[in-house]
């Protein structure tokens, strides 16, 4: 009877040890072939512009306990794809992007604000060529779960801000091509 208090007791400690391992924050990195910032603007009313950028990397803490978390991303403004190589050279100079001088953009959050179990907002401070403004990121969506190739705990979300361009002191042409820039972002992470 005694193995079997000590067993029971042994059990019950791996599974509070395991349990409490689990409901620690996680670190994940940003997985860079699943990771796309987009933004769309007004081009002088006539439609909405979507343009990319394809190298993107950082990094997101994550507790679901706790209701906790971070983001923290760097986007490479020279992968910049407009749809045109000529267009994408003439959006990287000093009028606009000035990848010259500010080669990254970067977003670090403030502030998770969950409702229920998963995030629906994101606060934080956007870096654009030197120019740091607050903004807050909407999530449409979020799923925590295990990778289903790589079995390893991973993350994804989809979330948009709307910023001004011309606070950004990358405002040639405003208003007739548009001031306001949507954000978006689709985002998954995988732990190491």
């Amino acid at each position: 009877m005694t193995s079997l208090k000590k067993l029971v007791a042994a059990l019950a400690f791996a599974s509070l040890a395991a349990g409490s391992a689990l409901a620690a924050p996680l670190t994940y990195n940003v997985d860079g072939s699943h990771t796309f910032p987009r933004f769309s603007y007004s081009h002088f009313g006539l439609s909405t512009q979507l343009s990319s950028f394809s190298n993107t990397t950082g990094k997101v803490v994550f507790d679901a306990e706790a209701k906790t978390g971070s983001v923290d991303i760097v986007i490479d403004m020279k992968s910049v794809n407009t749809g045109s190589a000529l267009f994408n050279g003439h959006i990287q100079g000093e009028d606009f992007l000035d990848t010259t001088k500010f080669p990254t953009a970067t977003f670090k959050s403030t502030k998770v604000v969950f409702e229920g179990d998963k995030p629906k907002a994101i606060e934080g401070e956007l870096t654009i060529k030197g120019v740091t403004k607050p903004v807050s990121l909407t999530v449409t969506s979020f799923q925590a779960m295990p990778h289903p190739m790589m079995k390893k705990p991973a993350l994804g979300a989809n979330a948009f801000t709307t910023i001004k361009r011309t606070e950004f002191n990358a405002g040639k042409y405003a208003p007739y091509v548009g001031d306001e820039v949507r954000i978006d972002i689709a985002i998954e992470a995988v732990a190491p």
